[in-house]
């Protein structure tokens, strides 16, 4: 009997990772090579090193993504009293995040996914069509509800800065894509903070970021998180 046990588990597990390539070799991540992904790999292990030390409450929000996500010094403070996890890593796009959401998650027991990712399109080489990301960004969702079936997903617009701003065209598409996508999706929503970020000549608000004029100021942070906060509290009450 124990024999059989062990090996109706092996063929359990041979037969899963059989699947598991077959999946992969059909999939778009395939063109997506390791090397592209292993700057990112040291920021990962820290939050895993994190997950072992500090104990996180069970209804915590999960805050992931790129480094404004990361750079959000204030954003305990500003969450309160809603408790939160901060997953930023600088330079993160959606094709090297999704390699990395499941270790990312962990074993948190949360109660909503929060996601800001802005480089997919920064005038690189590797950019990605709207399309591709748009692609990406389901991937990501679907392995959010993987482990959380029915948490809460909310995907923050990709901010119009003016060091980005002769590919805003493109970039605005991807929130355009996800904003349709999450508004036919139960559970996932867009946090529309476009509007905010362009003055009356339709360009951003150039004072609202710190000297790159591609990431946040402290007022920038200050505008963006009530945005965030406000969407937050219409899906958890406070």
């Amino acid at each position: 009997m124990i024999f059989k046990s062990k090996l109706h588990k092996f063929f359990t597990v041979f037969f899963g990772l059989v699947l598991l390539g077959a999946v992969f070799s059909c999939s778009p991540l395939k063109n997506y090579p390791a090397e592209d992904r292993a700057w990112a790999l040291p920021e990962i292990q820290a939050f895993e090193a994190l997950d072992t030390t500090v104990e996180y409450p069970e209804n915590s929000i999960l805050f992931v993504g790129s480094s404004s996500i990361r750079l959000w010094k204030t954003l305990d403070r500003d969450m309160k009293p809603y408790p939160v996890i901060q997953r930023g890593y600088g330079g993160a796009h959606f094709r090297d995040l999704v390699f990395y959401t499941d270790r990312i998650l962990s074993d948190h027991k949360i109660k909503m996914v929060v996601c800001f990712v802005a480089n997919d399109i920064s005038g690189s080489p590797k950019d990605g069509t709207p399309k591709e990301i748009l692609q990406l960004f389901k991937l990501f969702v679907k392995q959010v509800r993987a482990k959380h079936p029915k948490v809460p997903i909310m995907q923050i617009a990709i901010t119009p800065t003016q060091s980005r701003w002769k590919y805003w065209k493109e970039i605005n598409q991807v929130n355009e894509l996800m904003k349709a996508f999450c508004e036919k999706t139960s559970d996932l929503y867009y946090i529309d903070t476009v509007p905010a970020f362009l003055n009356s000549k339709g360009q951003p608000v150039n004072e609202w970021f710190i000297q790159d004029q591609l990431h946040l100021n402290e007022k920038g942070y200050a505008v963006w998180s009530k945005l965030i906060r406000s969407a937050i509290e219409e899906v958890l009450p406070n």
